[in-house]
């Protein structure tokens, strides 16, 4: 199947009553090859033990080997989809690709990297059929993850604390469980600059953590440089409140008070005791300080403006190349043996 994804979720594809798995599971996948198999090795073991189930793995326009994985994994298990991006779109999009994809009661999403243990998705859907709607996986401990990592992910999960309009549990991903309710709530939200833990959260519903240990990371490399990190949280500060805008303004405020103090101060000894030419220095201090507010705030004002600008363009938010769906033998939820007898 080709086409785009546009402002609303596209139709799942129609099945027989009952033939809908209980589970689905979202896996974003760039340029993932070393691990595939062990990851989907992993998850097979433990959603065998929990009930009929799919997973959706979205590639996310890979370099490497990751696609050929995936379709000989989809040829040789029927629980595989694979959703193939038409390029590279990025990771918050992938997992809005898979969502849309998806069929199942409850909706896990987890990365391919084995930092987050599949296994761990057994507790998660124990309080999912305890009632809660969401169950997130709360880090206990970050093993193979540097020390400036860890306190700069603390300090961004505080910020979004104090200025965001929307509560962020700490120390917690995009792994999670959702019930299909949620799932339509996140998807209807078409949004461009998507940063989905911010989305997570915003649609509420009663929730519950789960903690657990996060493991270093299997195989490969991760994509996650600090440049990358801090676009990241940039993209989740201006998605979630109007924080940067109002601090530009009690910046320039704060410095027009400033600047007017400064002002009477500098007339009143010119009147009491004349003028004369020393101060160039700090003459020059300020307007440049002046001048780097400007463009401080201008740059602040732009980042909003430029997201106004991407949504008014109402472009799809991905484009699939292909979508081999799970068990594509089965029509009208029969078996392929039963569909061929028939």
């Amino acid at each position: 199947m080709t086409g785009n994804i546009g402002q609303a979720r596209p139709a799942l594809p129609l099945k027989a009553p009952g033939a809908c798995p209980v589970f689905s599971v979202v896996v974003p996948v760039f340029n993932e090859a070393e691990g595939l198999r062990e990851f989907h090795r992993r998850l097979s073991g433990v959603m065998q033990r929990l009930g009929t189930w799919e997973v959706v793995y979205v590639n996310d326009g890979s370099t490497d080997a990751s696609l050929a994985i995936l379709s000989a994994l989809h040829g040789s298990d029927p629980n595989v989809a694979v959703v193939n991006l038409a390029r590279n779109f990025g990771k918050e999009v992938a997992m809005t690709a898979g969502l849309d994809h998806v069929a199942g009661e409850a909706v896990v999403v987890i990365d391919a990297d084995l930092q987050d243990p599949p296994e761990v998705i057994e507790a998660l859907a124990a309080e999912w059929r305890a009632g809660h709607d969401v169950v997130y996986a709360q880090r206990r401990t970050r093993d193979g993850e540097t020390w400036l990592k860890t306190a700069t992910a603390t300090a961004f999960y505080r910020v979004m604390e104090r200025v965001g309009h929307v509560r962020l549990p700490r120390n917690t991903g995009d792994f999670r469980l959702m019930s299909r309710r949620v799932v339509e709530a996140v998807v209807s939200l078409r949004e461009h600059h998507r940063f989905m833990k911010g989305l997570f959260a915003w649609v509420g519903f009663p929730s519950k953590a789960v903690l657990y240990d996060r493991a270093p990371r299997h195989a490969g490399t991760s994509k996650w440089n600090y440049w990358r990190l801090w676009n990241l949280a940039l993209e989740g500060v201006t998605s979630f409140t109007m924080a940067p805008l109002r601090i530009a303004t009690y910046v320039g405020l704060t410095v027009s008070v400033l600047a007017l103090v400064y002002g009477v101060i500098v007339v009143t000894r010119a009147l009491l005791f004349g003028s004369d030419v020393a101060g160039y220095p700090s003459l020059l201090t300020v307007i440049l300080f002046l001048g780097g507010v400007q463009i401080m705030t201008l740059g602040v004002i732009g980042e909003y403006l430029g997201r106004v600008f991407n949504e008014t363009k109402q472009r799809p938010l991905y484009f699939v190349e292909r979508f081999m769906r799970a068990d594509e033998g089965r029509q009208g939820g029969l078996t392929r043996e039963e569909a061929d007898a028939g």
